[in-house]
């Protein structure tokens, strides 16, 4: 199943701008994608693991192909555009949504 790790921390601004986004599209897509939460406080050597330097990080994992690591908080619409585009697009072709 493809995932998003989203690498945050409870005292960044734009993590907690983007976490009701992002709880939002977990509910959208359930089943279909997973997104997992990384708080970099709590988690220093998984973040240092995936040279996470600013956060908020989301790391897009597609189930075919290679990840993707985007740096900042994006909207709504975007994270919804690379969920499409690169996450779910051979994924829906095999279910035929």
């Amino acid at each position: 199943m493809p995932a998003i790790i989203d690498f945050y921390a409870d005292w960044c601004g734009p993590c907690k701008a983007i976490a009701p986004v992002l709880e939002d599209l977990s509910e959208q897509y359930n089943g279909r994608l997973v997104i997992y939460k990384i708080d970099t406080d709590k988690e220093t050597e998984l973040s240092s693991i995936f040279g996470i330097q600013s956060i908020p990080t989301l790391l897009f994992i597609p189930t075919d192909g290679n990840p993707m690591m985007q740096k900042g908080a994006l909207p709504k619409n975007a994270l919804e555009n690379v969920i499409k585009e690169r996450l779910l697009q051979n994924k829906d072709a095999e279910t035929g949504n």
